[in-house]
């Protein structure tokens, strides 16, 4: 059987091993190429990266493709993802590519493709593209006279600091509020910075010189420590810690105490509630999301839709029902009225507008409800042999945990779309139990992976 070239983000994988080598981008640009070239014009197409080492193998690769069947390409550089997609429709450009693995370390690297729209690609348009990779099929090639042409967009970072400052409330700044700001080494460690100091925020940058090596290690909003070391440290206000390509975001309070996307989000949800500016009667979150949150918004008489693990899921329910707010735990937080995709800084400025508007300190005002007890364990399994949650006495063990839990949890196992991981995610009242679900399940997994 022939293994799915994306996953529930784009196609990801080690730099220079299958699937993440020149040789395949140059096949995925020549396939996406050939499906978005619909007419007799020019077609244009914008790449940006992040900062890791294997972005220079790449984007070279995915730029001969894309010339080669006719399309112009217009090079960027480390620009966070959502800067991507806006400049994709900003530039009325027919395709958008962020090469990045967004959280992952430096090893790994991926390819992030988006439409003319600037959402990300369909699963019917991802498949069609895979199909022409994987069979290798042969490309129609542009003739010699209508080969595209690159070209570096120099004002690309100005575009989208002028975009993220217009989304936060006219007539507001940041004047008094000391923040410290964690770029992860990432793609956002020159624009990140510069929109909060243009804001009037008095800024402590953190995370902000990429090597090739150090994005995402010991930084960034899977690794908030070092950030909320940094807050206690420098008595600041708030932190904020992006990821490598700044598509989610976690918020650190002044005592150092991480707000996570649940808590974001169930504060976007009350404030632009309260404003009579949320659509859809709540918010979109995935089966992840905590039970704390969906009780808090059944108190605000607003409902939480839950979807599959993967932002890309939430967007598409977002637009189907007519939702403009939603996201993930981790922290992607899609706030569908300025953005098409997790933007990280844009999250974060509504929450520092909250704290500014309530006078509030961040521990007071981030923090929207209780969250319930939620124990989440990541098992990892080889690739060969029976998958384990095949195994009888997984199963087994599955069964056993819903039982106990009953009503007055949750329980959510799942494979990652991206590694060879097993998620295993539970929650209820008893802080115990839930642990202790948690870790039998955990190793009977283990055991069965051998």
């Amino acid at each position: 059987m022939t293994t799915p070239l994306f996953g529930t983000d784009g196609i990801r994988g080690l730099a220079n091993e299958e699937p993440m080598t020149a040789t395949t981008a140059l096949k995925v640009a020549l396939a996406a190429g050939c499906h978005f070239r619909t007419a007799d014009r020019r077609h244009l197409a914008v790449i940006g990266k992040d900062t890791r080492l294997s972005g220079y193998m790449l984007e070279p690769a995915l730029t001969a493709g894309l010339i080669s069947v006719g399309i112009d390409v217009v090079l960027v550089g480390p620009l966070p993802t959502p800067a991507i997609a806006m400049l994709t429709r900003s530039m009325r450009a027919d395709l958008g590519i962020m090469i990045s693995a967004s959280h992952n370390p430096y090893q790994d690297n991926g390819i992030k493709l988006f439409g003319p729209d600037g959402y990300k690609l369909s699963d019917a348009v991802e498949a069609e593209i895979a199909a022409a990779v994987q069979e290798d099929r042969p490309p129609e090639l542009a003739a010699p006279d209508h080969l595209g042409r690159a070209r570096r967009l120099d004002d690309s970072q100005g575009r989208y600091i002028e975009f993220v400052k217009n989304t936060f409330p006219r007539g507001l700044r940041l004047d008094g509020l000391k923040v410290v700001i964690d770029c992860a080494h990432g793609a956002a460690y020159k624009v990140a910075p510069t929109v909060l100091w243009e804001l009037g925020a008095e800024v402590v940058p953190i995370g902000v010189q990429p090597d090739g090596f150090n994005i995402n290690k010991d930084s960034g909003a899977v690794h908030v420590a070092e950030l909320s070391k940094q807050v206690v440290a420098h008595r600041a206000d708030v932190g904020i810690a992006l990821d490598g390509d700044a598509d989610r975001v976690i918020v650190v309070d002044e005592r150092g105490v991480a707000v996570d996307g649940d808590q974001i989000m169930g504060l976007v949800a009350s404030s632009w509630a309260g404003a009579g500016r949320l659509m859809g009667g709540g918010l979109v979150a995935t089966v992840m999301s905590n039970l704390g949150l969906e009780r808090y918004l059944e108190g605000l008489k607003l409902k939480l839709v839950r979807t599959k693990v993967g932002d890309r899921y939430v967007v598409e329910e977002m637009r189907r029902a007519g939702f403009n707010v939603g996201g993930e735990q981790s922290g992607h937080v899609i706030l569908s009225d300025y953005a098409t995709t997790g933007d990280g800084l844009i999250a974060a400025l509504q929450v520092l507008a909250v704290v500014i508007q309530s006078g509030k300190a961040a521990s007071a005002a981030a923090r929207v409800f209780t969250p319930l007890p939620q124990v989440l364990k990541n098992v990892r399994f080889g690739r060969n042999g029976k998958p384990p949650l095949e195994h009888e006495t997984v199963k087994a063990t599955i069964a056993d945990a819903e039982r106990r839990l009953g009503a007055r949890g949750r329980l959510v196992i799942r494979k990652s779309g991206t590694e060879p991981v097993i998620r295993v995610m539970a929650e209820g009242e008893d802080d115990a139990m839930v642990g202790g679900i948690v870790d039998e399940i955990a190793a009977a997994i283990a055991r069965a992976s051998g």
